[in-house]
């Protein structure tokens, strides 16, 4: 990191060229930047644009091309290079990085305080150890954004939401671009400071750099100057008239307009010749005509890649390097560059090496929101590469520029110091205190084993003062080798009766319950709203307060980690033994934190009692449990199924085999009916993240197409931390009913997937990318129903 700062120190002499010098630029290559733009605006990519490429101290090319306003009653306006854009993203950089990055400089903050440090109520549910490095590298773990299905308003309700978030990822582990992050950091200006970012961005920054024009919530004198983005979205009141009101001085970004026009991430606005000091004060080091903002070694830090090694998105502290936003960089500028983008159609890329900086300000939005510039400013940024004729050769490489060490880098799973102890060897630590005296019922199976390896069967018959009276067991029976019904029986070895809850009936009869003080239950779940076993549980809660018999769950763990979010929530019609309650697919919560909010939210009124595990951490898949793997079912032979299983299952009640039948079932899908190659081929276009597929053939010896041969796909997770599995399943099936679709029986997914609306969807010929973004609402909201409930963080 030092090393970074003193190639600034070495260079800075001549980053501030003298006004004389010849920008070593080809002029006639540079003019290509004209038919660029000229041709994108004629085939309606945008309505005009500002762009400015920088040498230095000087600018070798500044043009304003196009229309400012193209519809808004009044006629064309024509755009002027002092017309002022709404920036969105480029606030991050522009003013929170360099307000946050002030604070350091002045001792008031650290980058490796954590966030709960200046906003206390931020730590609930797992996020205390968040940093205001992981906020601006984006590594926190936060979404990317807060629910806007939901009517709220103010800057106080939006950082009192985002302190109830969870997290999609442990701190410092997975890159997710976050506004949340940046209006936090906002939050931590405005706390610090006791100043809000407005101001002191206004004060400390754009008035000491000559930023005249740069400012959050422009007067209305400034309007006419101002390109209009689009009309007031549905999401983003309120929009200063009604619905239809164009946007012109008002912040486009609905986040930013509900918080009042100044958040961290977006609201401000700003020129090109305003945003031209900006970057030629960071090719300076930090200084610009006798001002100083920064030292050199700050701007060295702030853009120099700072996330971890195996962090295939390079980013430096608020700064784009090397990720999957950063196609504005072009094609040639080098990884030591770094930029922003926004998303009106701006952006800033600035390149330390060739002294040269590209400053590309549009409204692409205008006037319908349909205009798109990531291509276009991607090929500027070539073309002002492919015209530097001169590249000054630098003391020390590009490449060893890279690789800062902030800390844990790649994915560290969160090991427990020792093994996670599950509710039954709490229970049992206690020596089962809470069931002395008692006469107890058991829901369980073949999964209910203390970390020795005793099943809790056993213990509980041989505890004193605890008598066993009866075993109730689930789908699949007390040994969870059965795939159909199961039948009601006695225990071997002790006598005790045996109830099935998968048989004749599915919930305790009073008859079964006669004489019961409590019916304990311990099961182990894989996180998936179709598993059956927190249907059985919730019928035993049912039964028990309907009975007067108390009900204490001994917990275990989500297998496939308790922040994982994902599917829609399922229709009414769906609810039932495989959909007890409307939540996503795959829910994020164990058996435990379940029979919490089933009693509260469905008003069971069961005397409830959960004994919480002790070490589990939300964000820990099951290995870091250190706890032996027992098949919860079947056909759930390892934690790779377990980890497909909310997708693929959900598409099991369609006309294919999933696998059952085979040693690989749910990782794997097929019929006779498939071409394997072609469905590879189509699966593989569509680049899913964390997965791969490739054609199989296979022969199921039971459950669907038992003796026929199937051919398909095999199901290869690559990265289990980018793996969405509901978002393989639903893939799968736009894919076979695009190409199977007069053989595929899509409706008979209604049941499992739960959503019709999605099977029309498919049916209809969207792109899953889209479907999969509509179910966000449903996702933030069970987040945020869920939250009063956890255990565990």
């Amino acid at each position: 990191m030092l090393l970074i700062g003193f190639i600034f120190l070495l260079t800075g002499r001549s980053t501030v060229l003298a006004q004389e010098a010849t920008p070593p630029f080809d002029t006639e290559k540079l003019s290509s930047v004209d038919r660029l733009i000229t041709q994108a605006i004629d085939d309606g990519e945008l309505p005009g644009a500002v762009v400015v490429v920088g040498y230095g101290d000087q600018i070798v090319y500044q043009k304003a091309f196009g229309s400012r306003v193209v519809s808004q009653g009044q006629g064309l306006e024509e755009m002027t290079v002092d017309t002022i854009f709404d920036l969105a993203s480029l606030t991050k950089v522009v003013a929170t990085t360099t307000s946050i990055m002030m604070l350091v400089e002045m001792g008031e903050i650290r980058l490796r305080d954590r966030v709960a440090t200046f906003i206390p109520e931020f730590a609930r549910y797992g996020k205390e150890n968040v940093t205001i490095h992981h906020l601006l590298t984006h590594m926190s773990g936060l979404r990317p954004d807060l629910d806007l299905n939901r009517s709220w308003r103010g800057s106080d309700v939006a950082i009192q939401l985002a302190t109830e978030e969870i997290l999609l990822a442990s701190p410092g582990t997975k890159f997710i671009y976050s506004d949340i992050n940046f209006f936090l950091l906002g939050e931590v200006v405005r706390r610090v400071s006791e100043m809000p970012l407005d101001e002191f961005a206004q004060t400390k920054v754009f008035e000491p750099l000559g930023m005249s024009d740069t400012m959050f919530r422009p007067p209305r004198s400034m309007h006419p100057r101002i390109a209009p983005t689009e009309s007031c979205t549905m999401y983003g009141w309120p929009c200063g008239g009604d619905g239809a009101t164009m946007l012109r001085g008002i912040v486009h970004d609905p986040t930013s307009r509900r918080m009042g026009g100044v958040a961290g991430h977006a609201g401000l606005f700003s020129t090109v010749s305003d945003l031209v000091r900006f970057c030629r004060m960071l090719l300076a080091g930090g200084s610009i005509e006798g001002v100083r903002i920064f030292s050199p070694l700050t701007v060295a830090t702030m853009t120099s890649v700072s996330t971890p090694a195996t962090e295939p998105n390079r980013r430096g502290l608020g700064w784009d390097i090397d990720s999957v936003f950063s196609s504005n960089r072009g094609e040639f500028f080098s990884i030591g560059s770094f930029g922003h983008t926004g998303f009106t159609g701006t952006s800033l890329w600035i390149d330390p090496r060739t002294k040269t900086f590209v400053v590309f300000l549009s409204s692409r939005l205008h006037p319908d929101g349909t205009g798109n510039v990531v291509a276009l400013r991607a090929k500027v940024a070539t073309a002002v590469a492919a015209a530097i004729t001169d590249i000054p050769e630098l003391d020390v490489k590009v490449t060893e520029l890279i690789g800062a060490d902030f800390g844990p880098v790649g994915e560290i799973p969160r090991f427990p110091q020792s093994p996670v102890l599950n509710g039954v060897d709490v229970l049992r630590a206690s020596d089962f205190d809470q069931l002395k005296d008692k006469r107890v019922g058991l829901l369980t199976n073949h999964t209910g084993l203390a970390l020795d390896g005793a099943a809790t069967a056993d213990l509980l018959w041989q505890a004193e003062g605890v008598e066993l009276v009866s075993l109730f067991s689930p789908e699949h029976g007390i040994r969870g080798v059965q795939d159909s019904a199961v039948p009601s029986s006695r225990d071997e070895a002790t006598g005790v009766p045996i109830y099935s809850l998968y048989g004749d009936t599915r919930r305790p009869t009073l008859a079964m319950l006669e004489g019961l003080d409590v019916l304990v239950v311990d099961l182990q779940d894989v996180g998936a709203r179709f598993y059956t076993y927190m249907s059985t549980m919730a019928y035993v809660m049912e039964a028990g307060a309907k009975h007067g018999v108390s009900v204490m769950v001994l917990d275990r763990p989500n297998p496939i980690n308790g922040t994982q979010i994902e599917g829609p929530i399922q229709d009414p019609e769906a609810r039932g033994f495989t959909g007890y309650f409307p939540m996503p697919i795959r829910h994020g919560l164990t058996l435990g934190e379940l029979a919490q909010l089933f009693n509260v939210e469905l008003s069971i009124g069961a005397d409830l009692t959960v004994v919480a595990m002790e070490g589990w951490l939300r964000d820990a898949w099951f290995e870091a449990t250190t706890q032996r793997w027992v098949n919860p079912s079947p056909n759930m032979r390892n934690l790779i199924q377990a980890s497909l299983y909310a997708g693929i299952g959900a598409i099991e009640g369609t006309n294919i085999s999933v696998g059952r039948g085979t040693d690989t079932p749910f990782e794997q899908i097929g019929a006779p009916w498939i071409d394997g190659l072609a469905l590879a081929k189509r699966m593989n276009e569509r680049m899913l993240p964390g997965v791969g597929f490739y054609p199989v053939s296979f022969v199921p010896n039971s459950s669907k197409y038992v003796g026929e041969r199937c051919e398909g796909v095999f199901i290869l997770v690559l990265d289990r931390q980018l793996l969405r599995p509901v978002r393989v399943g639903l893939e799968l099936a736009s894919a076979l009913q695009e190409l199977y679709g007069s053989q595929f029986d899509l409706d008979a997914a209604a049941r499992l997937f739960g959503s019709r609306d999605v099977l029309a969807q498919i049916k209809a010929g969207e792109d899953p990318g889209t479907i999969i973004a509509q179910w966000a609402p449903d996702e933030d909201r069970w987040r945020l129903l869920r939250a009063p409930y956890l255990l565990y963080y």
